[in-house]
């Protein structure tokens, strides 16, 4: 019985100093927004790697979601005489949910998974404490940057995510199905409010919050807590961070359309 309790009570230790050292890491990476060196050129890069590079990727996701939205909806609605609201519910549910919520995904996958790698690196090899010794705060170097890029990064493509869904209900509803075009578009015109793109906005900035704060944290501790630096502990650090980071988003989403709806 005092062995078990021992355990829990360690466990609960280590939790706790486990969520205090993210928020303090979520902390000093929103102070580096105000801190020297300047991050213009970095954030640039940030930009082009987090954005550029994953348009094609979204791209697809996104054509093919809205393509099965479209297939799914219309049998759906057809069975209660609806099909003209097809428009409606393909638009809704890009804006929503499905278009912030999958272009995160998509982000942690490819952009956050190579970040947290990047960065576990550069913890393993001892470069995070050669910037240290050189009087430079690595958060504002290393994680702010990626940070403001996120934040730029994530609604522009949201909304390419939501468009190109959005076609690709198109193309299934009204040139394979026979729903009226104008149809289609004069439901999602009369439907979709600035409450709904605005709620997308939002999702889309927390979830780059959520992405940049996990994957950077797991990558700036890999192999910190079990004071083993090698590439075993970068690996695994990439896994959790692509795993919570998922969670996050999802646990999110939630959160954020119970307040705002």
């Amino acid at each position: 019985m005092f062995e078990m309790i021992r355990s829990l009570g360690a466990y609960t230790v280590v939790q706790v100093g486990f969520l205090g050292r993210l928020g303090l890491f979520l902390g000093r990476m929103l102070a580096g927004i105000t801190r020297p060196p300047g991050k213009l050129l970095s954030v640039v890069k940030q930009i082009q790697f987090i954005g550029t590079r994953s348009f094609l990727v979204i791209g697809f996701t996104a054509i093919f979601t809205g393509m099965v939205l479209a297939l799914q909806g219309y049998y759906a609605l057809a069975s209660v005489g609806s099909e003209g609201w097809l428009g409606k519910a393909v638009s809704l549910s890009l804006i929503r949910e499905l278009g912030p919520v999958l272009t995160a995904l998509m982000v942690t996958g490819r952009a956050g998974s190579a970040m947290c790698a990047e960065i576990g690196i550069m913890r393993i090899d001892e470069q995070i404490d050669a910037i240290e010794c050189m009087a430079i705060d690595p958060h504002s170097y290393l994680i702010t940057p990626r940070l403001l890029a996120a934040l730029i990064a994530l609604p522009l493509l949201t909304a390419f995510c939501d468009v190109v869904g959005i076609i690709g209900g198109y193309l299934v509803g009204v040139n394979l199905l026979g729903v009226n075009a104008g149809a289609y578009l004069d439901s999602m015109e009369s439907s979709v409010v600035w409450k709904d793109v605005y709620m997308g906005i939002v999702k889309s900035i927390c979830f780059g919050i959520l992405i940049i704060w996990i994957c950077t944290y797991k990558g700036y501790y890999a192999g910190v807590d079990e004071n083993n630096f090698g590439p075993e502990q970068v690996s695994r650090a990439t896994t959790n961070a692509v795993v919570l980071s998922s969670i996050s988003i999802l646990v999110c989403d939630y959160v954020v359309t119970s307040v705002l709806l």
